[in-house]
């Protein structure tokens, strides 16, 4: 029997009990990788071998994965410049992550991106924009593309709140409608643009500005992974059929500061608030007590995911480290396309 027909078999013996516990503990696997990755980057930071900035995506690591498990291999991402969680969630190598937040030349932009520029075509990642917005047109692009080409793809491009306030989201949103475009705008709502809560800079209903160029618009809880994977299996579906866009709003909260070196974040938001999100609405928390209630994993199950994941880690640091610098004769290389 050959390994094709084996592995159709297999699938087919699964109950729908296995196929629904090797599911929940994907994301399980895709959440932890993200909060790991994310607390690695902190500690590089502080130790002063990473370069430049770094935009923790801890806190928000559901809606990564509740979105990417929704979409096949081909579909099209854009990120923002809190994008490390989607980069991953969408497929790219933890140690060719390091490689590129370290300069490295093995990183995916040859150390030449850094944290906010990261792309990668082969997971069909268009790549990481530190310009707030500045990803919706690419997305938009690539979604009128797959829709000339007949190839049934569609584009997520992931934005927080701040984004709403930027022009370029209005003129691709209106494009996207009248033309049917095959584009999932998600918006990461974690409460704050940089250091202002976003009611203080965005007026009215956040659901009637999409909904103004008829899009439909559906917003949810972004902390349970759950929630965000079905809704976006259903609005991905409609959008594959030719329905036209989308536009998902996700409570979330980012439980760092604005980048990692905000240290100063008490002075614009309290820490009750802080430890509210952290105690109450933690996604990998949530998480694992669902994995627990429903009896999809015990504590043991779990030590041994985070002990690969964790020695994943490491193994990506310590090729990141040891990963040589792009050659200096390279700086006028790949400036343009």
């Amino acid at each position: 029997m050959n390994s094709k027909l084996k592995t159709k078999n297999s699938k087919l013996s699964r109950s729908p009990v296995a196929i629904e516990r090797e599911k929940w503990l994907r994301f399980y696997r895709q959440m932890l990788k993200i909060r790991l990755f994310e607390e690695q980057v902190n500690q590089l930071y502080l130790g002063a071998k990473m370069p430049g900035l770094a935009h923790l995506y801890i806190g928000e690591e559901a809606i990564a994965v509740g979105v990417c498990e929704a979409l096949r291999g081909d579909d099209y991402i854009t990120s923002t410049h809190r994008g490390h969680g989607h980069c991953l969630a969408k497929g790219a190598a933890v140690e060719r992550m390091f490689a590129e937040l370290l300069g490295k030349a093995p990183g995916y932009c040859r150390g030449k991106g850094g944290s906010m520029h990261i792309a990668d075509q082969e997971t069909g990642n268009l790549g990481a924009n530190a310009i707030v917005a500045g990803s919706a047109g690419i997305a938009t692009g690539a979604a009128m593309s797959a829709k000339m080409r007949g190839s049934n793809q569609i584009a997520v491009c992931f934005f927080g709140e701040g984004a709403l306030g930027q022009g370029l989201l209005y003129e691709v949103m209106n494009m996207a409608s009248l033309w049917k475009l095959p584009t999932l705008f998600v918006c990461e709502n974690n409460q704050y643009n940089e250091y202002t809560h976003y009611q203080e800079t965005t007026a009215g209903d956040l659901k009637a500005r999409p909904e103004a160029f008829g899009i439909e618009t559906v917003s949810i809880d972004g902390q349970d992974v759950g929630v965000v994977y079905t809704t976006a299996l259903r609005l991905v579906g409609q959008i594959r059929q030719g329905k036209g866009p989308a536009f998902l709003i996700c409570d979330t909260y980012r439980f760092h500061g604005h980048h990692v070196g905000d240290i100063n974040r008490t002075y614009y938001r309290s820490k009750h608030e802080e430890e509210e999100w952290k105690s109450k609405r933690d996604p990998l928390v949530l998480l694992v007590a669902r994995l627990k209630a429903q009896k999809l994993a015990n504590d043991k199950a779990l030590a041994k995911i985070e002990e690969e994941l964790r020695r994943e880690i490491e193994a990506g640091v310590e090729f990141a480290l040891n990963a040589p610098y792009p050659d200096a004769a390279e700086v006028d290389q790949h400036v343009y396309a």
